[in-house]
């Protein structure tokens, strides 16, 4: 994550999680479409820790007016190949209270609310740490989330 300009930040891909790599094999190899792939909104989530290769949900941003945003998937990224970026700026709610130390971000199916039973497609770690205090609204200016396959 990288400062552009006061609370726009860059994050970078890390993994895919299990469940997305299971999904990936059976959609190239038995062309089964994974379940999340039908919905035509993906939810990007802010963590205070890695939610690692499981898509472990236990340190997932919860301060004060914290939400996912939510992302129309025929819009939200641009590229034809490696990388994919976003198109548009995505602004989360601004802190009215509580504090955060963001670390993480990951595209999931389901929100905005923080769920329990989500499929969590990608997550990456930021440059940087974000802190997160009363009237702070974490942001991603165009471009600053870079998706690739290596």
């Amino acid at each position: 994550m990288e400062q552009t300009s006061p609370h726009k930040y860059k994050g970078y891909i890390m993994s895919m999680d299990n469940t997305t790599e299971i999904a990936a094999l059976a959609a190239f190899l038995q062309g089964t479409d994974p379940s999340y792939r039908s919905g035509a909104t993906q939810y990007i989530a802010l963590f205070t820790a890695d939610p690692g290769e499981t898509g472990d949900l236990t340190n997932e941003a919860n301060y004060t007016s914290y939400a996912r945003v939510a992302l129309t998937k025929a819009t939200a990224w641009t590229g034809a190949a490696n990388p994919f970026t976003n198109a548009d700026l995505i602004q989360f709610p601004a802190c009215t209270g509580s504090t955060a130390a963001v670390t993480h971000f990951a595209i999931v199916d389901t929100g905005p609310a923080r769920a329990t039973a989500i499929n969590m497609m990608i997550s990456g770690a930021l440059s940087a740490t974000l802190n997160v205090s009363s009237g702070i609204q974490p942001q991603f200016a165009i471009g600053a989330l870079s998706v690739s396959a290596t």
